[in-house]
Parts: structure tokens; sequence; C-alpha cells
């Protein structure tokens, strides 16, 4: 065991495409000597890349690989993040009922640069102004989930972790 940071464990980052949730998640877990999930990497080393699954089943399927694969994450002590859309599914929402939930947001100018040349296909067609509706529709969701707001436009990953530990650092 490291002498870092004790967080509460699971932890949940949730956000849209594109807010840092990979990354803070990656450092967070570092920090605090703990696992990092990403459900999209779980999904992807089970089922194929993403883009690929709704290509060839479509977003309904997808988000029944989704969930399974997030219920399962949300069972293990470690710093998870969650796809964008995860938040959608009502059980996904009951799960995460007294978790500790950090909204990673990021406004549309920041996340412009960050999903030039991916593959998101949410975002294929329609770009930024997609990524700003589908982040309009799925707010209140975040806001209503969240124990804490994180902007990460223009803050530092080691500073949001920072954030993140202080406000939920404690005995594991």
């Amino acid at each position: 065991m490291s002498d870092g940071p004790r967080l509460a464990l699971p932890i949940v980052l949730v956000g849209p495409m594109g807010a840092g949730k990979s990354r803070v998640g990656q450092r967070l877990a570092a920090s605090a000597d703990a696992p990092f999930v990403d459900t999209d990497t779980r999904i992807t080393e089970r089922y194929g890349p993403i883009d690929q699954i709704f290509e060839r089943e479509g977003e309904e399927y997808f988000r029944i690989v989704e969930r399974e694969v997030v219920a399962d994450a949300l069972r293990e002590e470690a710093v998870i993040s969650l796809g964008g859309g995860a938040v959608l599914h009502p059980d996904t929402r009951d799960d995460l009922a007294g978790l500790p939930v950090v909204w990673l947001k990021v406004t549309a100018e920041a996340v412009a640069p960050r999903l030039a040349g991916g593959s998101r296909p949410l975002i294929a067609e329609g770009g930024l102004a997609r990524w700003t509706a589908i982040m309009e529709e799925r707010a209140p969701v975040y806001a209503a989930l969240a124990d804490l707001e994180i902007d990460t436009s223009r803050r530092s990953v080691a500073r949001i972790v920072e954030d993140i530990t202080e406000r939920f650092g404690g005995a594991r």
C-alpha cells in the first residue's frame, strides 16, 4: 500500500465525450494507488471498437452492452470513468445513488480540438453542433447525479485530481 491519498472508492467520473474522464481518471487512480476502469475501454476489449458496434448492431444494442459493463465496474473498488451516455440508463442512475460522482464539464470551445480526428459515432455527423446538442440533453442528468462538478476546459489534470482528492479523501 502506498502513502498516496486515500479515496472513498469506487469514485465515478461522468461527463460528455472529450471532458477528460480517461486522463483525469488515470491520474486520480495512480495518485491514490487504486485501479482505474474505463468502461469504454472494457467494452472495446470485450466487443470490439465502439464505432463498429454502433455500425454493426446499432445504438440500442450498444447501450445494453454498456449497461452490463458499467454494472460490473461499479462493484469494483476503483476510479471508474463512464462513457458519456452511460448515465442515460435508469438502472445505472440507480446504481450511482450513494456513490461519489464527479461531473467533468467542458466548454464547446475547449472540447473542439480534443475531438478532432476521433471516431466517436454519435458525433461522426454533425461534429461540434451535435456534441453541443448531446451535452445540453444530458446536462440535467449529470447535474442530478454529481456530488462535485469541475470544469476541465482550462484546468490542469493535476489540479482537477487535487480537487477530487480534497472532496473525496478519506479511509478506503
